[in-house]
């Protein structure tokens, strides 16, 4: 069992908070996906309804940006481990995408639906203030615009919000994602042009409707599937989509296997289902376990690594903290390069023999090593 080590109050300016603030990084340590991290807080303030986890995993290219999930865990453990998990993602993110940050990630343990009260969301914006900008957050399941926009009228350090930010990161994100499902074409058909293609697009929430509006607008052939019933029906009525249900979308017979839901969905079960050969989505962890990026191989599914294929979110909020400021333009002309990249990671992994997981991985992991160098030297020499 994981326990708060070290609690302590946070000090709130003209009042008397009821949070308090805890390091568990050194709790954390023996967990399978701890892979590094830095900084791991827990913030509780049973006053008012708060669990949250932030989990800063490395800062070496710059300070931890991810967003904010709010997600009923069934256990404490299963959220850490989720936040664990989708910071070192947003680390690997930003590092492929090229920009100058590291990656974290929030969890608040919490049904979005019933239990994210204002009173809930203040503490929670107490804690990233006392984190001191240690950690910068954006909204991520759970957690809509307009929840941002209070975090940030409370804390600096929320981006992707409507004030003075870039707004809903959704439709940058989904058209990452469309122009990487048409890298993945290239690659493996020789021809990026969707007319026709069957694509199965699993969750319609922000960024999975406009990905799906994309992929038809285009000419692809949807099968979709959602939570919420009446978000496939409205596919099926605007976008002349086929629903299924559930997991029947996994074995659904299509060419692509868009996941724009919660992660996990690749695994030693789902993988031998699959009929797509090309899996391309916006969902954050889609892998269950690292060894499943072998089994799709295996089985020659071309597989968009999730971390680079969804980049255009981060990207654009990204460009909010670029000098003078955020600039619609640039931020596109960024996603526009998410191609290029997957099409390099496409290569070398075909000429490697390796997953474009690990050649994913490789690419990142470059970078930070080569960041770490130049400030060793730079601190050696003092400049």
């Amino acid at each position: 069992m994981l326990h708060a080590v070290e609690p302590r109050t946070v000090k709130v300016p003209g009042r008397k908070s009821t949070l308090t603030l805890s390091d568990i990084t050194e709790d954390a340590r023996a967990l399978p996906d701890f892979a590094g991290h830095e900084q791991i807080w827990l913030g509780r303030d049973r006053e008012r309804g708060l669990t949250a986890i932030v989990a800063v995993h490395d800062t070496t290219l710059g300070p931890a940006l991810g967003g904010t999930r709010v997600w009923p865990h069934g256990s404490f453990e299963a959220a850490l481990t989720d936040a664990l998990r989708l910071s070192h993602g947003m680390t690997l993110k930003a590092a492929v995408a090229g920009l100058a940050l590291g990656g974290g990630k929030a969890v608040i343990v919490a049904d979005p639906k019933t239990d994210k009260t204002p009173e809930l969301l203040e503490a929670y914006a107490e804690m990233l203030a006392a984190l001191d900008g240690q950690y910068i957050t954006a909204e991520d399941v759970g957690l809509t615009l307009e929840d941002a926009d209070f975090l940030r009228s409370r804390t600096p350090n929320v981006t992707g919000t409507t004030r003075g930010g870039s707004g809903n990161p959704s439709p940058v994100t989904a058209q990452g994602v469309f122009l990487g499902i048409k890298a993945a074409l290239r690659h493996a058909r020789g021809s990026e042009k969707l007319d026709g293609v069957r694509v199965a697009v699993q969750g319609l929430g922000a960024v999975g409707w406009s990905l799906a509006k994309r992929l038809r607008g285009e000419g692809a052939i949807l099968t979709v599937t959602d939570i919420d019933p009446a978000r496939a029906n409205k596919a099926v009525e605007h976008l002349g989509a086929t629903a299924v249900e559930g997991d029947a979308i996994i074995t659904a017979d299509v060419d692509v296997f868009a996941p724009c839901a919660l992660g996990a969905v690749l695994s030693e079960e789902t993988i031998p289902q699959l009929k797509a050969g090309i899996v391309a989505g916006s969902a954050n962890n889609q892998l269950a376990t690292a060894d499943d990026a072998e089994r799709l191989r295996q089985r020659g599914v071309l597989y968009a690594p999730d971390y680079v294929i969804n980049s255009g979110g981060l990207i654009n909020v990204a460009e909010e903290l670029t000098p003078p400021g955020y600039d619609a333009d640039a931020a596109m002309k960024r996603v526009a390069v998410i191609p290029k990249t997957l099409g390099a990671i496409f290569r070398r992994a075909a000429a490697e023999g390796r997953t474009t997981d690990a050649v994913a991985e490789a690419i990142a992991m470059e970078r930070i090593e080569a960041a770490r160098k130049r400030k060793s030297h730079a601190a050696k020499t003092g400049r």
